[in-house]
């Protein structure tokens, strides 16, 4: 079983920075695939960002790449997720997910995650 924790979310200007943390529970952390997901009001949850075990592979939706970094510390049992450049259509609840048996092929699915965060909101302002 795996207890996660989101935080850093707030209410920042377009253009601006955040960056959000995920802090899990449990001794297998570093075995676990750690993906971001967010769903928007009155919207469907969307994939944003995942990591492999050991930080080395990272994925990203088109909509982020280039402005959003996901890392994890495996010593502290956290992923971050810094976020640059915030546009207005990155406002949503953010949501950390975990698993530990997922392969890349299938990073980006949200039903393949069995362990979430409860969300932490990040809301941008134009």
């Amino acid at each position: 079983q795996v207890q996660l924790v989101e935080s850093g979310g707030g209410l920042v200007q377009a253009g601006g920075s955040l960056r959000l943390s995920c802090a899990a529970s449990g001794r297998t952390f570093s075995s676990y695939v750690m993906g971001w997901f967010r769903q928007g009001s009155g919207k469907e949850r969307e994939f944003v960002t995942a990591i492999n075990w050991n930080g080395v592979q990272a994925y990203y939706a088109d909509s982020v790449k280039g402005r959003f970094t996901i890392s994890r510390d495996n010593a502290k049992n956290t992923v971050y997720l810094q976020m640059n450049n915030l546009k207005p259509e990155d406002t949503a609840v953010y949501y950390c997910a975990a698993d530990r048996a997922i392969s890349t092929a299938t990073m980006a699915e949200d039903d393949e995650y069995d362990y979430w965060g409860q969300g932490t909101q990040v809301t941008v302002s134009s």
